[in-house]
């Protein structure tokens, strides 16, 4: 089996060296990921500006290359024209932090599979709920962890069958285990976030926005609260935004447009 391995945190990231350690008794594994971390990005495409492209060598165990562009990006450009072939499974991550809720609206490692699934590429986008307060060895042995709890969800994911189209966003909690695996819904509760304020040298206002956030209440049977209770949470997601009951509605009524 060949996979390709991406993210939105980096190259350099550790969580997709500590992914790479996990999967690579897979199949071959082809790394194609951004330059620089590119969280938040969605799945926005580069489309006015050259992909630069270079090999990097990561560690000892890994190479990949590093595109200056967008998560979606790196995926689209590999299946293109970095890869031989397409690949026959795409993975996304680990991911420093979680994806879920809303969230997975935003986020690049989310964009990155569904790209994939746009190709009809089977794909899973896997996530860490890392709490701030922990250091650097301390994150790096829980994206191990993480990873190698991800290698057991893909393991079981492969037997199951992946559906060609279908991305499984898949959040591993903080801890030396989870507690299992639940298959639940995205939620769609609101954030309560914000912004701090500031001026910058020349007196212009800046805001930034804070990395405290709080969904707004618990939703069961949802992602955030299967992570929330220790589990590590499995949703299938696709890219069809429609609104099928609503379309529905719609389509029962009248439209009339004038001359």
């Amino acid at each position: 089996m060949h996979i390709l391995l991406t993210n939105d945190d980096g190259l350099f990231a550790p969580g997709l060296a500590a992914l790479y350690r996990s999967i690579s008794s897979f199949g071959d594994v082809s790394v194609v990921a951004p330059a620089q971390g590119q969280s938040a990005s969605g799945h926005s495409l580069t489309v006015r500006s050259a992909l630069v492209c270079s090999r990097q060598q990561v560690d000892e165990q890994l190479t990949g290359w590093a595109v200056e562009g967008r998560p979606a990006d790196c995926v689209k450009l590999a299946i293109r024209e970095l890869l031989d072939a397409p690949p026959d499974l795409v993975v996304s991550g680990l991911n420093a932090g979680a994806n879920v809720g809303i969230n997975v609206i935003y986020s690049g490692t989310v964009a990155a599979a569904v790209e994939a699934a746009f190709f009809r590429i089977p794909a899973l986008a896997f996530s860490l709920g890392l709490d701030s307060r922990h250091d650097q060895q301390q994150t790096a042995q829980c994206m191990q962890r993480a990873s190698d709890v991800a290698a057991q969800i893909l393991t079981q994911a492969l037997d199951a069958g992946l559906v060609k189209g279908t991305v499984l966003n898949v959040n591993v909690p903080i801890g030396a285990r989870p507690k299992g695996v639940r298959f639940v819904k995205q939620s769609t509760v609101g954030i309560d976030d914000h912004y701090q304020r500031s001026e910058d040298d020349q007196g212009r206002l800046c805001y930034t926005m804070s990395p405290d956030f709080k969904f707004n209440g618990p939703v069961p049977n949802t992602d955030v609260q299967a992570l929330a209770e220790g589990f590590a949470s499995v949703t299938p997601l696709h890219f069809d935004l429609t609104n099928h009951e609503q379309l529905q509605i719609l389509s029962d009524n009248q439209w009339r447009i004038t001359p």
